[in-house]
């Protein structure tokens, strides 16, 4: 082999050698480039996470604060709790807005404790008003929003989106079944008050809510089994109340009343009764 034909050898070998590094520079770009993408889309829904916490836990604290002013039982403020829940409906929409466009099943985990909340507190307003369970779909029709997209000329009138937030079943149903313990306060303000009537109008109506839990059984959420446990529990000193309102009201003032059951219901087991 010639001097000439080597260092025409040497330079096709070098000029391969680059090709090479070319190509495999040109494939770790494309690579972290398509990781950064990634990583933009996982800061994005992080940062959307969050911010579903954090307007759920201010649902959750508003709602919170309705139910105590609904365990007044007083015309002025009912309306006042009304109020503040219509200031909840509206967090609400903020969720909304910020899953237009998502998969729900995603961000679930992230508002579900708000959501559970706000039908406890809902259904406890309807109940009040009209002594009757309210419906999911009655729930999810006080859920539609209309949003005004911003105009970027004032004398273009700004369009007008509807969004809509539709509460999950199994929320529906862990928030009623959060619902039992609230009426089973109501129940002891009633007789404190000196109402034997409620007392009695509640221990049907939360008969009426266990048994359709108990049809749903297995095949509801894991945690309605955790839920049930404090419903039979609500059940239970509601109808001992029932009971000693029967077997003892006439023997005992009512301003004593509260007392009595008050002191039988810290007594009872819960698991016994429901046998």
């Amino acid at each position: 082999m010639s001097k000439r034909e080597g260092d025409g050898c040497s330079r096709k070998k070098a000029e391969t050698e680059q090709e090479r590094n070319m190509t495999a520079d040109q494939s770790s770009s494309s690579i972290a480039a398509a990781f950064k993408v990634f990583q933009q889309e996982l800061d994005t829904k992080h940062d959307k996470y969050e911010r579903l916490v954090k307007i759920s836990r201010d649902i959750t604290i508003e709602s919170k604060r309705s139910i105590f002013l609904l365990q007044q039982d007083v015309e002025e403020v009912l309306k006042e709790a009304a109020v503040k829940l219509d200031g909840v409906t509206q967090k609400i929409g903020l969720i909304a807005e910020e899953l237009r466009g998502e998969d729900i099943h995603q961000f679930h985990r992230a508002f579900t404790p708000g959501i559970q909340e706000y039908v406890e507190a809902i259904s406890f307003l309807h109940y009040i008003r009209h002594r009757s369970l309210i419906s999911l779909e009655e729930i999810n029709a006080k859920l539609v929003f209309m949003k005004a997209e911003k105009s970027s000329v004032e004398v273009v009138p700004a369009d007008v989106q509807v969004l809509t937030f539709q509460v999950t079943p199994s929320d529906y149903l862990l928030g009623v079944a959060d619902l039992t313990g609230e009426l089973m306060r109501m129940c002891i303000s009633s007789v404190a008050n000196g109402d034997i009537d409620t007392p009695f109008q509640l221990s049907q109506f939360l008969r009426q809510i266990h048994d359709g839990f108990s049809y749903i059984g297995n095949t509801g959420p894991y945690e309605v089994s955790k839920k049930l446990h404090t419903l039979r529990q609500s059940l239970a000193k509601v109808e001992d109340a029932c009971y000693a309102l029967h077997v003892r009201g006439s023997e005992i003032p009512k301003h004593m009343l509260a007392d009595v059951f008050s002191s039988r219901t810290a007594l009872i087991d819960p698991e016994e009764s429901m046998v």
